[in-house]
């Protein structure tokens, strides 16, 4: 969206960009959920679960500095019966990994070998695919606003029978849409690997800018 004004010999005009990169690395959150009779004994399952889905993305190269406990949580499970209101029937225990994954293509085996190391308590609940790095991409999203903007301005300009002088004032607005995630599972039961498709991410950018007209 672009907006121009004319002001004592000036023109202002917003430019906007974008650029695409492919992306270098998996964001997953997954963890376990176990219910059990007791709040000892759904926590002690989900130990166990969550280490089995730890030791399994261990195993396939997945750094310590790339697996971070993201959520622990122990409640309540409760169900309505009739003529007695809400009662406690379990507990559910739960915990979240944020976990890194670095090599895209192999992501989707290691997910599921996890997946299948914690069996039915497993629960994978988002991914995301995104640019590790982004600073050239957003250079490159910088520039295409720029042209975007000076071609828009040498318009007017010249509607004005005028032409451009100095740039008098610039300012960087920055969209940050975030990744775009893929689609949240919240129960995970099969092992097969499902395929992920990278894609290009987006990055886009918007810059405004002050000219000076001389007639």
């Amino acid at each position: 969206m672009e907006s121009v004004s004319g002001n004592q010999g000036t023109v202002t005009v917003t430019g906007t960009g974008w650029a695409e990169a492919p992306p270098d690395l998996m964001l997953a959150a997954m963890g376990v959920e176990c219910r059990a009779g007791s709040a000892e004994e759904s926590y002690s399952a989900a130990g166990t679960s969550m280490q089995a889905l730890t030791s399994a993305l261990r195993s396939r190269g997945v750094v310590g500095a790339d697996i971070r406990t993201a959520n622990l949580t122990v409640r309540a499970d409760l169900a309505w019966r009739d003529g007695e209101g809400q009662q406690v029937v379990g507990y559910v225990a739960a915990s979240t990994l944020s976990v890194r994954l670095r090599n895209i293509a192999q992501a989707p085996g290691l997910i599921s070998e996890a997946v299948g190391a914690s069996g039915d308590a497993a629960r994978l609940n988002n991914l995301q695919l995104v640019v590790s790095d982004d600073s050239s991409v957003r250079a490159r999203a910088r520039e295409s606003a720029w042209q975007d903007a000076l071609r828009t301005a040498e318009q007017f300009a010249a509607l004005a029978s005028a032409t451009l002088g100095r740039v008098l004032s610039v300012a960087e607005q920055r969209p940050a849409p975030g990744p775009v995630p893929l689609g949240g599972i919240q129960r995970a039961a099969a092992v097969e690997s499902l395929p992920v498709e990278p894609g290009e991410n987006r990055v886009d950018a918007a810059v405004t800018v002050v000219w000076e007209l001389r007639y």
